[in-house]
């Protein structure tokens, strides 16, 4: 019954730490090599890592997170064109004052 319950709380622990953000996509993106369709994707901040989510799709890409020196009034996106598609680049999170460049 103990491990059962040291497994729940460092389960829960996990699942806290994650930062969750909302990121809508307006046209198909690039990230990590793979391309995202656009529409709604949950965004989470792990490790240096972020995670893109939307239904059974996720994408997993390192990112380098930055403090602005003021918060973002709203979510956006910022391309890199190469090759003919849209990259992500750079996602500044709207509320905060957190930019997320991508490598």
């Amino acid at each position: 019954m103990k491990k059962l319950l040291v497994l729940f709380v460092l389960l829960a622990v996990g699942i806290a730490s994650a930062k969750t953000y909302s990121v809508t996509l307006f046209q198909p993106s690039i990230v990590a090599g793979t391309e995202l369709k656009p529409g709604e994707y949950r965004l989470e901040l792990q490790d240096g890592k972020a995670i893109l989510r939307a239904g059974k799709q996720r994408v997993e890409a390192p990112v380098k997170v930055e403090n602005a020196d003021t918060k973002f009034s709203s979510t956006s996106v910022r391309y890199a064109a190469g090759e003919g598609k849209a990259r992500i680049q750079e996602i500044r999170l709207g509320g905060t004052n957190l930019r997320l460049v991508f490598d």
